[in-house]
């Protein structure tokens, strides 16, 4: 009996090559057929393929991902067929199977893996599928399986039932293999052609090791995790150590995920690992810790805030960080903050991923945290973000829910301590991470609805704040923009000092020219920094052999472009020092040039990394030990300069953000100016802007807008209710006062002829209407949810524009809404109020009122027409609007004029009906209150509140007058 060829060689295109080609050895026996067997079901299979056969992709395929994560896709489907039906009864019947037929190499193998059923499947603690607790990770295999196994099975399955979240790739001499539902995943997503055979005789697929990067590669593109199990000696090895019938000792060396990438083809934009502990704090607060990870960037923070039943909070932080993969404790988050994260459409390729992990185990007790981070000696480099080094752990003193914050931070460490991922923990920075503490607070809803850093069409950067400010030369200078835009300032000082630099960069355009030319050519350096910081002195002794040449040519490669790319960040700084510099962050920059040790340890690193590139090939052992001792000894010495390192990375990318704030106001398509910041005028914010224009909107429209002035305090009425007719620009109106008060507490010019402001501490918006459909939130829960996180935070201090609120619900319901809520903000609040409205009547109930300026968007009407088309100025003018002309807006948008015309007649009949209608109600309710607070306290001043409704009822009164 002659062994019987895997299937995976009759599937190959050139079989007659195949067939003149030495079989490859197997651990373990195929099935055994007869010489003419084979040949008769060689001839079989090869006409079936001829058919079935087609090209494995070789583009990049990290568009086409399915919309829910690989692994778990296939698990919770396992029941179902993964074939496609031609494919398998072809695939049975090569194979000696009927679908109705219990013989045969099909059937026999499904029969070993009974336990994996899901009627049969439990986790590693025996949980069933509908234990809530049950681990989707790990999989329960009976003794007396394991028993029968062989000692290749065994040593398969007693790695894999403990990563079953994980497509397992399984080293079998110069292939790697999957198999079971791994093998489903292979079959399905790259078009390998299954076999039955491999360790156990099961379902099969594989690839030569020359392919195992790509495959990686494009499976984790498509959202799987990826581990790869090595052999860590030769069969030689093995004999000699365990005897002649040793088996090849295997271990899982690598674990790539896309939540935790460090190399490869990586976009500028970070990828973060987030892990949220949830604590209640009372009948309407709770608390959240949280902990998350940049693994390319060898980076992790921790924080906590506490939040409300909106979740504004927890939105932001998912807007600020855009999270690849959220860790939580089954039953551990609120049905609230889940929908957070799952109506989160993250900008990229991929989906946010949810991971339910164990309570207690995965999410340990604070005391547990700090003695597992303590004993394995995470966190060398622990600095706080400030710049300060109190060492872990007091850098969570800074923390304020230090509890929660530790549980977090213990399931994030514990995740990629079981990804394999220790070496970016022990020489990683902690960094304390502030959500609005110290800068403008931005809510997740205001970071949207203001299209800040994506666009609301596709999720794409143009026609966002980032696309357009982003012309940054350096993927950390991206980095930096970003958060940036996440954390204005509410420093004067601070924010000046930035102007500052982007005014002297705008008198030397040829130094700025220079700049941006020599920081195209720096590579990115942060993440290069970071992973030699996981290249530890002994980390070469931890490498396995047969991994240990690709381990030092892929070290010995980012230390050539880490060494060359700081020799030409030290061009940059020296470029810059020609430059007359006044500004404080230029100077600053231009200091780190007197270091002259870190400068001379890479020029004595230069020709020794040409010598060690050019010996590559060498094929001496000795020759190969020397090189990894002096590699090992170069990134050593790196390494004691990171501190400065990191000091340059930091200078740089504030050059690149400030030039391209430069190169945004030189390529700006209206006006620009340097914003003025005044202190609040006994108490009353001041926010005037003229010839104020959208800026990424403009751009949009071919540069075509039309300039408008808003004034809100500084002696004139902090709010102004807006109106006027449908798309007249309104709502364009109130996303370019916020974007131009955001880009000056940034640092930027901003788009108008002139701009006063005091310090905004919020910008809210509620803006648009849509829902929420796959939360189960309609469009008017979502407007109120908005309008109720900007009821319970807004401070006078801080910028609101509402637009259209309450048109979600019965016209009288949305005007009294309306009515409420601008009432208080005016009067309760006191905050900058632009207010856009269709509720008319509203006009008149404030049109006297001090704290509140009527103004409308202009238009006319074509008299040159015979309909009358209806032409919009988008020009703000005072007074309220007579009507919205949403008939004329019907016409434009193409509903039949017959149907207009008949909406135009009911319009008729029903507006006397509604001439009557005010708040006069509202008014009499109003005036009753006041009156009988007046009464009781006695002193009308005494309730400053009710004086200032008393002082608005006033005006109004004598306006009817």
């Amino acid at each position: 009996m002659s062994r019987q060829r895997s299937l995976l060689a009759f599937y190959d295109k050139d079989t007659s090559r195949k067939q003149g080609r030495p079989r490859r050895p197997r651990l373990d026996n195929p099935i055994e057929l007869g010489d003419s067997q084979v040949d008769q079901r060689q001839k079989l299979i090869e006409s079936i393929t001829h058919k079935m056969r087609k090209p494995v992709p070789t583009s990049d395929k990290r568009l086409e991902v399915p919309l829910v994560p690989g692994t778990k896709r296939v698990r919770d489907d396992f029941s179902r067929e993964t074939f496609d039906e031609s494919k398998r009864k072809k695939l049975l019947e090569a194979l000696g199977d009927d679908e109705g037929s219990k013989q045969g190499a099909w059937a026999e193998a499904q029969a070993k893996f009974e336990w994996m059923q899901p009627s049969n499947i439990r986790d590693g603690n025996g949980r069933n599928h509908s234990d809530p607790l049950f681990d989707v990770r790990t999989v329960h295999i009976p003794e007396n399986v394991l028993k029968k196994m062989s000692a290749s099975q065994r040593q398969y399955w007693t790695t894999k039932c403990h990563y079953m979240d994980i497509v397992l790739f399984f080293k079998v001499g110069k292939f790697y293999e999957l198999y079971e539902l791994d093998a489903e995943i292979g079959h399905k997503e790259l078009d390998w052609k299954m076999t039955i055979s491999g360790v156990g005789k099961c379902r099969q697929v594989g690839v030569p090791e020359s392919g195992i990067e790509d495959a990686v590669q494009k499976l984790v593109a498509r959202g799987y995790k990826i581990g790869r199990m090595e052999q860590v000696e030769t069969s030689e090895q093995a004999k000699a150590k365990r005897g002649p019938n040793a088996m090849v000792e295997r271990k899982l060396v690598q674990v790539v995920t896309p939540s935790t990438l460090t190399d490869g083809i990586m976009k500028p934009e970070a990828i973060h690992l987030l892990a949220v502990k949830e604590e209640n704090s009372g009948p309407s607060a709770v608390i959240y810790g949280f902990a998350f990870a940049d693994a390319a960037g060898g980076l992790c923070y921790v924080g906590s805030f506490c939040d409300n039943d909106a979740y504004s909070a927890l939105d932001a932080l998912v807007m600020q960080i855009a999270p690849q993969e959220v860790l939580y404790e089954i039953g551990g988050l609120s049905p609230g903050a889940l929908k957070v994260f799952q109506r989160y459409i993250r900008p990229g390729s991929l989906p946010l991923v949810l991971t339910p992990l164990q309570p207690g185990a995965d999410f340990p007790e604070p005391a547990t945290v700090l003695e597992l981070i303590s004993s394995r000696g995470y966190f060398q480099e622990c600095v706080k973000c400030s710049g300060q080094q109190p060492g872990f752990p007091g850098v969570l003193d800074t923390v304020d829910h230090k509890d929660a914050a530790m549980t977090a931070l213990g399931a994030l460490v514990s995740h990629l301590h079981r990804i394999k991922m220790d070496a970016e923990i022990y020489n990683g920075v902690l960094c304390a991470y502030e959500l609005y503490w110290g800068f403008m607070r931005l809510d997740g809803q205001t970071i949207a609805n203001l299209e800040l850093l994506a666009n609301t069409a596709n999720g794409g950067k143009a026609g966002s704040l980032m696309g357009y400010l982003d012309s940054c030369a350096t993927a950390f200078a991206k980095r930096l923009l970003r958060r940036w835009i996440c954390h204005p300032l509410q420093d004067t000082k601070a924010i000046n000092h930035r102007l500052d630099s982007v005014e002297e960069l705008l008198c030397n355009p040829e130094c700025a020219a220079e700049l941006r030319a020599l920081l195209r050519k720096v590579p990115d350096l942060e993440r290069l920094s970071a992973r030699l910081r996981g290249f530890s002195d002994s980390s070469f002794a931890e490498v396995l052999l047969p991994l240990a040449k690709q381990a030092f040519q892929r070290r010995l490669k980012t230390l050539c472009l880490a060494v060359s790319g700081l020799l030409r960040a030290y061009q940059v700084l020296e470029c810059l020092r020609q430059m007359p510099a006044k500004a404080r962050l230029l100077r600053r920059a231009c200091k780190l040039l007197k270091v002259k040790s870190s400068i001379e340890c890479l020029w004595s690193m230069e020709p020794k990394l040409d010598m060690e590139k050019q010996s590559l090939n060498t094929d001496q052992d000795e020759d190969e030990e020397t090189q990894r001792k002096t590699l090992s000894w170069m990134i050593l010495e790196f390494n004691k300069h990171q501190r400065h390192w990191t000091a340059i990375v930091d200078a740089l990318s504030y050059i690149d953000v400030l030039i391209s704030f430069a190169a945004a106001k030189r390529a700006a398509e209206g006006p620009t100016c340097r914003p003025t910041f005044v202190a609040a005028d006994q108490g009353v914010a001041v926010l005037e802007m003229q010839g104020l224009w959208h800026p990424f909107a403009a751009a949009g429209m071919g540069g075509t807008f039309v300039p408008n002035d808003i004034a809100l305090g500084l002696g004139k009425p902090r709010a102004i209710l807006l109106t006027g007719p449908n798309m007249g620009g309104k709502s364009t109106l109130l996303r370019a006062t916020c974007v131009a008060t955001l880009m000056a507490q940034l640092g930027c010019y901003v788009p108008s002829e002139s701009c006063t402001l005091s310090l905004v501490d919020t910008i809210f918006t509620r803006i648009g209407a849509r829902d929420r459909i796959m939360s189960g939130e309609s469009t008017f829960m979502v407007e109120c949810a908005e309008a109720g996180s900007i009821l319970c935070n807004a401070t006078s201090n801080s910028l609101v524009v509402l637009d259209e609120l309450g048109r979600g619900t019965s016209t009288f319901d949305g005007y009294a809404i309306a009515y409420a809520v601008f009432r208080h903000l005016v009067e309760a609040v006191g905050c900058r109020l632009v207010f856009a409205t269709h509720y008319h009547p509203l006009t008149q109930e404030f049109s006297g009122h001090p704290s509140v300026s009527l103004q409308h968007m202009a238009c006319s009407f074509d008299s040159s027409s015979s309909d009358r088309q209806l032409a919009f100025l988008y020009k703000l003018r005072a007074g309220a609007s007579s009507a919205s002309y949403g008939l004329q807006v019907a016409l434009l948008a193409g509903i039949p004029a017959s149907v207009v015309d008949a909406a135009r007649g009911a319009s008729e009949l029903i507006a006397p009906r509604l001439r009557g209608f005010s708040s006069s109600g509202m008014l009499n309710c109003w005036l009753r209150r006041v009156c009988s607070t007046a009464m009781d306290s006695g002193s009308i001043a005494g309730a400053q509140e009710d004086y200032k409704s008393l002082l608005g009822l006033w005006s109004e009164l004598q306006t009817a007058l």
